[in-house]
């Protein structure tokens, strides 16, 4: 299994987040095997944007423990209803993460933020997805536009992060991992940063963005199809797209 030697952080984290990596990483090495890849696309200096995809809760820890160790200790943009949970949601402040208010007035403070840490050096990291995958296989699906939007806004390089082993530790909505003592491997690979020079200075424009978040997930789901042995969708699927056709049934049985 190939991981790699734990590597100086590049970039200052706040010291709860230190002792959090110090209990969080060895629990991690003891009841996972790690099989990484693509330390070398991550940037060696300056701010960049992981875009990763989501198939199990535990998939935050999986994707830092990556970067940890190859210098990188991420900023996530997680949702905001995790910072209303007690304990856990003034923790998540302190490590310095970033709550994510879809559909309110806040959520652009959320970019900015995003954007400040990224121009301090940070590596931010989306799920763009928004939430576990509803794809019937575990494919990445469509994801929601803020990745692409951050992404022209700052000009920063966009890492695409394909995983998939998590969900055998913990599945898709359960409350209790399982299959502890047989350590299941954890493949994470990184790819080049999506190139999106084409639509430098363009994120004003809603085509553009949808074009650049569209080419993130492509490049996020090339590195899911590393792992797998099967060809992913022809297209992602849409969430979006079958809330809204499951809505219209709903209404039409009223």
């Amino acid at each position: 299994m190939a991981g790699v030697k734990k590597q100086p952080a590049r970039t200052a984290a706040p010291k709860p987040y230190k002792f959090v990596v110090a209990g969080v990483r060895p629990l991690l090495q003891g009841i996972t095997r790690r099989d990484w890849h693509g330390g070398e696309n991550l940037p060696a200096s300056g701010g960049f944007i992981v875009a990763a995809n989501h198939v199990s809760e535990i998939d935050p820890f999986t994707v830092a423990h990556f970067l940890v160790d190859h210098g990188c200790p991420p900023m996530f943009l997680a949702k905001s209803s995790l910072f209303e949970i007690p304990v856990a949601g003034k923790a998540l402040s302190h490590l310095g993460q970033v709550p994510v208010y879809r559909g309110t007035r806040k959520a652009a403070n959320s970019l900015a933020a995003a954007e400040e840490a990224i121009r301090t050096g940070h590596c931010v990291v989306i799920m763009p997805e928004g939430t576990l995958t509803r794809d019937p296989d575990l494919w990445p699906m469509k994801a929601h536009t803020g990745v692409g939007r951050l992404a022209l806004r700052t000009g920063a390089p966009v890492i695409p992060i394909g995983q998939w082993g998590a969900h055998e530790l913990l599945a898709p909505y359960a409350r209790r991992p399982t299959n502890l003592l047989k350590r299941p491997v954890i493949h994470v690979s990184a790819g080049p940063a999506v190139d999106l020079s084409d639509l430098a200075g363009q994120a004003h424009r809603s085509s553009a963005i949808s074009t650049a978040t569209g080419r993130i997930m492509a490049g996020v789901t090339a590195q899911v199809a590393r792992f797998r042995s099967e060809e992913p969708p022809s297209a992602p699927f849409d969430r979006f797209a079958q809330d809204s056709t499951n809505n219209d049934a709903t209404e039409s049985n009223d």
